[in-house]
């Protein structure tokens, strides 16, 4: 079907063109809302109608005879209907809905997939301060970011991977103070413990291992504890390469990888900070006001002036910000995305227009952002919101420990991103169709069990050169029909950022096979109509594949299903 579409789709722009000259709009099919009206939909008489100067139905009856004309609607469509207002609805031919099959088994995994188009992308993603645990922010920050770099490498993009992490600021010296105090045998609510430290359990093990003078090695560092209490700036060290390796624990059991590690320390080591804030200076875009230096965000879009250096001599936050952004235009990368919380929104505006003040050719509404909201965590039907770990949040690792890492993937994939989202460790346990990373799972063990039952078969052959003009129930047109939507529902994905839609289309997809299966039986005495669907159901199972493989889910082959009901008991072994 994606040859039939790419061809049915040359086919409407000569129409167009034909009709309406330099007018013509660029050809594109719609999805009707409903089966019943037919596979695809062109609105494009509509549209003209008002440029022409005609009436949309007579512009469409044109149109359709067009289109009649030419050989690839005579191969691949059975029908053309006016509809509507102008709508033409296309029923495709029989073959054309087939041919999807076979192309999805001659691709296999790189089914959807797009060529090499020779540009890089970073996304930069988790950026989690080595301070604590990574909680469950930082797990729907991973996998948000891990899942839109998968998706943009469908798509042929060069996708590198990118932590950047504060390893010198505020809060790394409050972590360094509060390991101290540990080592010197005090504890929250002690007299004298800091006020502001940090008071989960993991402070007192940094505090043990550093005692105890172990070496810590994290991805990008590695340190050997002195064990001197009063080795203030050792035990900063430490803290930060424990805790990084804790991190990398983590990100590795989540199945999250990275290319590199940036270090915001090295803005300010390298001259980076100052060196742009001589530019911004330079630029004409600054003033002094009150001890502190500004920039005119505001000639950009922000709601107001930013402080770019406090009257104490120190820099803002988005100084680093816009440092950092240099670095990465300069690196080669035309195209970031940045994965960060809604409470970063503030952001976006005054790292821009501190870009774009500087005058050094980054295109205006560089970077790009993926903003994501919070998550509440329920178990038991009670909000969960302490982790004896961490001390005053739930941990990532403490919801992979409760569920699994499919699950969770999957689980905070599946929302749009700017939404509010509770995980229910509960649903999370749960194997039966309720739940639904295991619905999307199960319907990928169960093709797995037909078809070894089938391979036992005597007259059981291979998948590829089955008759596939057998194909002609209803339950196989439509799960044909999804097959061949994957490639697009990807692209359309990775361009709005959105791993949700994977997770969606994988559901529907499971729902379609689902019910095939209650809908007819595969394993027949005709062996070419056997033979067909075991195609079909090969076809299925590998789609399903690819599409857990973009939200890093596995696709099991057997799986076993809670009997909540008769229908419910059977085991795909």
């Amino acid at each position: 079907m994606i040859q039939a579409k790419q061809e049915l789709r040359q086919a409407l722009a000569a129409a167009l063109a034909a009709l309406a000259g330099e007018q013509a709009p660029e050809a594109a099919f719609e999805s009707p809302k409903q089966a019943a009206h037919g596979d695809l939909a062109i609105t494009a008489a509509m549209g003209l109608a008002r440029a022409l100067k005609k009436n949309p139905r007579e512009l469409a009856a044109q149109l359709v005879a067009l289109l009649q004309a030419q050989p690839a609607v005579q191969r691949w469509v059975a029908a053309l209907e006016i509809a509507g207002p102008g709508f033409i609805n296309l029923r495709l031919a029989d073959a054309a809905r087939q041919a999807v099959v076979a192309e999805v088994l001659a691709a296999a995994e790189c089914f959807g997939h797009q060529r090499a188009r020779g540009e890089r992308v970073m996304v930069e993603f988790v950026s989690a301060n080595p301070t604590g645990p990574l909680h469950v922010g930082h797990g729907r920050n991973a996998a948000l970011g891990d899942c839109i770099a998968n998706l943009l490498a469908t798509q042929g993009w060069d996708v590198h991977r990118e932590f950047y992490y504060n390893d010198a600021g505020v809060q790394i010296g409050t972590l360094a103070v509060s390991t101290q105090a540990r080592l010197k045998g005090l504890k929250p609510g002690d007299d004298g413990w800091p006020e502001q430290a940090y008071n989960g359990e993991y402070i007192a093990d940094i505090a043990a291992d550093f005692a105890a003078r172990k070496t810590v090695v994290a991805d990008d560092r590695r340190f050997t504890a002195s064990g001197d209490p009063d080795d203030l700036d050792g035990i900063r060290q430490f803290a930060v390469a424990y805790l990084r390796h804790e991190q990398d624990l983590d990100l590795r059991a989540f199945g999250v990888r990275f290319d590199h590690y940036f270090l915001e320390s090295s803005l300010y080591t390298d001259g980076r900070v100052d060196d742009t804030v001589r530019r911004l200076v330079a630029s004409g875009h600054t003033y002094e006001d009150g001890g502190a230096l500004w920039l005119r965000t505001t000639a950009w879009g922000d709601d107001k002036d930013r402080v770019m250096r406090k009257s104490d001599g120190s820099y803002t936050y988005f100084v680093p910000d816009v440092a950092y952004h240099v670095a990465k235009f300069e690196r080669g990368f035309a195209k970031v995305i940045n994965v960060q919380g809604t409470d970063h929104h503030g952001t976006v505006a005054r790292v821009r227009a501190g870009l774009q003040a500087l005058g050094v050719g980054i295109p205006a509404g560089y970077p790009d952002y993926a903003l994501y909201k919070m998550i509440t965590v329920e178990r038991g039907g009670q909000e969960v919101k302490i982790s004896k770990r961490a001390g005053s949040y739930v941990t990532l690792r403490d919801l992979i420990d409760w569920t699994s890492r499919d699950a969770v993937r999957f689980f905070l994939a599946s929302r749009k991103a700017d939404t509010e989202f509770v995980f229910d460790v509960d649903l999370a346990l749960k194997r039966n169709d309720e739940n639904p990373v295991f619905y999307v799972q199960y319907a990928h063990a169960r093709i797995c069990s037909v078809l070894a039952q089938y391979a036992t078969r005597a007259d059981a052959a291979a998948p590829t050169g089955a008759d596939l003009s057998r194909l002609v129930a209803p339950a196989e047109a439509a799960l044909m029909r999804k097959l061949a939507d994957y490639p697009e529902m990807l692209a359309r994905a990775a361009a709005e950022l959105a791993p949700h839609d994977v997770a969606f289309y994988a559901r529907e997809l499971a729902a379609l096979f689902h019910g095939y299966y209650a809908a007819e039986r595969f394993l027949v005495d005709d062996a070419a109509l056997a033979r067909a669907r075991i195609a079909l159901l090969a076809a299925t199972a590998q789609v399903l594949r690819n599409a857990l493989s973009v939200l890093g889910v596995e696709a099991p082959e057997s799986m076993q299903r809670e009997a909540a009901s008769p229908a419910a008991a059977e085991v795909a072994p």
